[in-house]
Order: structure tokens, then sequence, then C-alpha cells
């Protein structure tokens, strides 16, 4: 049922030739995201860092070939954040737009439904999932990557030593359309 929803999405942009979006947001913590690291035997690496609920938020889009739109900001995202990322992806994105996204509150609030009627519905059409469904969202994979893989074992200072190394992720992950495509493909998404 749910893979029959969303092949009526991909019809309707291939219909409208739009552009699939999918969008997810996180949060990146001072706490590094600890992985698999090579040490000598016995010598067991010690990440050191101070206990902080301190954290910066990102909101992303990705698109079925490849391109990635990344905002990364100090405060929690609401819905005027929100409208302010529809926003630069209207201006990024020509033609139709067809976002697909998870039930968050913030995605129903009146904000963005007040930036629809003031004339974006033209060319932004927005799809919600499925309860929560995570492994449907190819955008949960670019977050897997850039906590595990760009900012593994890594010990920022402050929020913003944090901020730059997030930033720096993001232009190199831009690079690698081929990573951001597998995210498609795992969640079974295909050109």
């Amino acid at each position: 049922m749910v893979g029959e929803a969303l092949a009526g999405n991909k019809k309707k942009a291939d219909e409208d030739r739009a552009t699939i979006v999918w969008v997810d947001e996180a949060g990146f913590y001072l706490l590094p995201m600890a992985v698999r690291t090579w040490a000598p035997c016995g010598q067991t690496p010690v990440l050191r860092v101070k206990l902080t609920r301190d954290h910066l938020s990102a909101i992303s889009g990705i698109t079925l070939d490849g391109r990635l739109f990344l905002q990364v900001r100090p405060a929690s995202y609401d819905a005027e954040a929100v409208v302010g990322f529809l926003r630069v992806l209207l201006r990024k994105i020509s033609g139709q737009i067809v976002l697909i996204w998870d039930g968050s509150p913030i995605h129903r609030a009146h904000e963005i439904k007040d930036f629809l009627k003031r004339g974006a519905a033209k060319r932004l059409h927005l799809e919600q999932l499925p309860g929560y469904a995570p492994d449907l969202n190819p955008d949960e994979g670019i977050w897997n990557y850039l906590k595990r893989v760009e900012l593994g074992n890594g010990c920022c200072t402050d929020l913003d030593h944090l901020q730059m190394q997030l930033i720096r992720a993001r232009e190199r992950l831009r690079h690698k359309k081929e990573i951001i495509i597998s995210c498609s493909r795992q969640c079974g998404y295909l050109l």
C-alpha cells in the first residue's frame, strides 16, 4: 500500500516533469559519534569531550539525481525556518517540485499553509510519508553518512567548530553524487 502511494507520487512527478525532493531534519551534537577505528594493540583510543546537550539543527533535501540542499542553524527548526528552506528550494530548483517529508507537526503548521496559499503551491506540491517511516525517506541515509562517515570520531570544541566541520562535510558530500543517489536506491527508488 505504501509502495503504491509513493509510486503514485513518482508517476505524478513524471507527468508534471517535477523534481522529487526528499526532506528531513536532524540534530548534530558536540558528543562525537564513535565509530570503528584503528589503534595499537592494548591501547584503546579515548575521545575526551565535555558532556553537553548543545547542538546544531539541520534540514536537508535530496533529489533522485543526486543534488543535496542542506542548511544548518544553532536553533531548532520551527515552521518559519522551514518556510525559509522551502524558499531556497524554489529558488534553486526550476519547474515543479514534489516534496516528500515526514509528518512532523512543523510540516503541518499554519506558516507552511500560508506560504502555499501565497503562491508557492503553484510550483510546490507537499506529500507526507505514512506514519513513522524513516526507512522510506532516503534523506535519513544522508544523516547517517554525515554522522558516521564524514563526522565520525570527530571531537568539536564548540558549536562554531561543529558548524564549520558540518559545512565542510556538506561540501565534500555534494561532490559525491553516487553516495546521495545510493541513499535513494537503498530505499527502493530508482531513476
